[in-house]
């Protein structure tokens, strides 16, 4: 399939699902996308409005300013969402600034209830003020907060909104994935990410109103597990809560149940007559990515009190002996290493269409999914990922120092990551660690090993159904897939290192790149798969090219022959070594001084798409769905 074939395809599909969701185009910029609230009124609609735009902008380098009347000056304006060092923000000021502070006025929404104000991320802490009311302070540069703003409103009909942001560029025990402390970035890490980076919004809710729901779909019982946590004040009786399941005009499921406490935690059985050709209608893959519509409902007596239009789907992913399963068959993972950058924009993507695209990139080039590093992404990407059938490995961003301050900081926000994206079908596997970042002395010291073995078992506590890479690359200690990171180019050197006469004992207490070794001492070896989880990294850099001296790859080829030559034997060497059960290339896309991307950073393949796709498919025994 070509990459207008596949688009054709995307749109189809997103056309379908946006007919099963029941939105309309316009609304599928909706910024949470996983739970979107309708009016309860007679006529659907849509009870959000967006805060992003301009608002009024001041650096505070010295961080004189303890609250808004402080600030004698705004000195700039700035386009939200897009942090003030990217050039869509409007400033694209790349220098040191701890503090900054933003404004910004808007009409309140009408309407009955409460009007809650959401933030997708701000990058590091956060302190917000409403009508020069102090509200709260949130902490955590990756993940969404919402506030209650209700108490504070007046009879102006025009809220006012202020946020004082801080991001320490020096400060290496917090979460910060690829953000250089340097001044200019170096090596493999990027400019920095400050403030506000993704949607801004207030919705209206009524008094009571369901606060979050997670799906947990079970393969074996063929049934899906719904949790529903309300909010507000809620009735001590006389509360329900209805939910339909249905595909297009097909109704699964249609009940209504009483709430107890504030919450309901049912099983909802679906049926099924246990043949495959029927389940396989019902089934989410890369190839099928088949999305269940989730209506829910909230009734007090005969009043609806709050509607919410969700979607789940019938998906499972396990570890079996030395594979991958996805829906109770191997499952040959083709994924590429994902930075998700732009170079006007940085980690916010400049439009929803840009998130789209990078989906159907991925899959036009023969890959089935992606590893976002060190990043989390925007919920509306791993929306499209469920619409048009995207793996997604979701990876925690590093802190650099081990401490009891980064220990707690990441704990907290890794809950928080996990909390907001568990019901993504696309999500396959969670990334705690990435090559002993954060935990340096991983080997000698006993409080690192605790540190990482605790975020494993925390995370499979957190989510039981999703298999867990302790630490990806290499010193891992717990870990349901045995990840390696290994930038050899010689397909020779790999294929002998990793061929049929290679054990799989044998690797344990070899040193990998980098003079680590693969596994602790400790390392429970119950023949998890083994991955290729980072590999190739060849930059095209032609010796003409500006800056070609500062150009980083872990290879250079000349010219773009050379390059797809290389990917090619690459390729065709991995996808035949029977110890593997997946792969990552790195990388999808150039990312600043980093030029080993399959495509440049504006998304331009390097050589044709049909190429890279033939080359990434290249090989025997590949897994799929159905056979392996």
């Amino acid at each position: 399939m070509n990459l207008l074939e596949l688009k054709n395809h995307a749109v189809e599909l997103t056309s379908n699902a946006d007919k099963k969701m029941s939105v309309t185009l316009k609304e599928t910029a909706y910024p949470r996308p996983q739970f979107q609230r309708i009016s309860s009124g007679d006529a659907e609609r849509t009870t959000w409005q967006s805060l992003n735009g301009l608002w009024k902008f001041a650096f505070d380098d010295e961080g004189k300013c303890v609250q808004p009347s402080d600030i004698q000056q705004w000195s700039h304006d700035i386009e939200v969402p897009f942090a003030p060092e990217s050039a869509k923000s409007g400033i694209g000021d790349t220098g040191f600034h701890p503090n900054c502070w933003y404004e910004r006025e808007f009409e309140t929404p009408p309407g009955e209830g409460r009007l809650l104000l959401h933030f997708g991320a701000v990058d590091y802490r956060a302190r917000v003020w409403v009508n020069d009311q102090y509200i709260a302070e949130h902490e955590g540069g990756h993940t969404a907060f919402t506030l209650d703003i209700t108490h504070v409103l007046n009879d102006s009909g025009t809220t006012k909104v202020t946020v004082w942001a801080q991001d320490d560029p020096q400060d290496l025990a917090k979460p910060r994935g690829k953000q250089d402390w340097q001044l200019e970035p170096h090596s493999i890490w990027y400019p920095r990410t400050s403030g506000i980076w993704q949607t801004v919004w207030v919705e209206r809710v009524g008094t009571s109103y369901i606060d979050h729901i997670r799906w947990t779909p079970d393969f074996e019982r063929w049934e899906i597990g719904c949790y529903a946590a309300l909010a507000g004040d809620v009735p001590a009786s006389g509360v329900q809560i209805k939910v339909k399941l249905s595909i297009g005009d097909r109704v699964l499921v249609n009940d209504t149940y009483e709430v107890f406490n504030g919450e309901i935690s049912r099983r909802l059985a679906l049926s099924d007559p246990g043949i495959d050709d029927y389940r396989n209608e019902l089934l989410w893959s890369p190839e099928k990515p088949t999305l269940i519509n989730a209506d829910i409902e909230l009734w007090y007596k005969d009043e609806l009190l709050d509607k919410v239009k969700t979607y789940t789907a019938m998906r499972t992913v396990s570890i079996q002996r030395d594979r991958f399963m996805l829906n109770g068959r191997p499952y040959y993972l083709r994924l590429v290493l994902d930075q998700g950058y732009w170079a006007d924009s940085l980690m916010t993507a400049p439009d929803d269409d840009a998130l789209r695209r990078d989906v159907e990139l991925a899959k036009a080039m023969g890959f089935n999914g992606v590893r976002k590093h060190q990043k989390i992404e925007d919920p509306r990407f791993l929306y499209w990922a469920d619409v048009l059938g995207l793996l997604v490995w979701e990876e925690m961003p590093s802190a650099y120092r081990f401490s009891p301050k980064a220990v707690e900081r990441t704990t907290k926000e890794w809950t928080e990551v996990i909390k907001r994206d568990i019901n993504h079908p696309c999500i396959v596997a969670w990334v705690p660690f990435n090559e002993s970042w954060g935990v340096p002395n991983l080997v000698e010291t006993q409080a690192h090993r605790n540190y990482v073995l605790a975020m494993y078992h925390l995370t499979k506590t957190l989510d039981p159904s999703r298999p867990v890479i302790g630490n990806d690359g290499w010193e891992s200690t717990d870990t349901d897939i045995l990840a390696i990171h290994d930038y050899d180019t010689n397909p020779q050197h790999l294929a002998y290192r990793y061929g049929p006469e290679v054990k799989l004992s044998d690797l344990f207490d070899r040193k990998r790149p980098g003079g680590r070794i693969l596994t602790l001492d400790n390392f429970p070896h119950q023949g998890q798969p083994v991955m290729l989880t980072e590999f190739g990294g060849i930059a095209y850099a032609p010796e003409d090219k500006p800056d070609a001296n500062k150009i980083w790859g872990y290879e250079r080829s000349w010219n773009i022959s050379e390059l797809q030559m290389k990917y090619a034997a690459l390729l065709e060497t991995i996808n035949n070594i029977e110890i593997f059960s997946g792969f990552c290339y790195t990388q999808f896309t150039d990312t600043f001084q980093e030029a080993n991307g399959l495509l440049y950073a504006d998304r331009t393949p390097k050589f044709p798409l049909e190429a890279i796709r033939a080359a990434t498919l290249s090989g025997e025994g590949l897994c799929t769905p159905t056979s392996c």
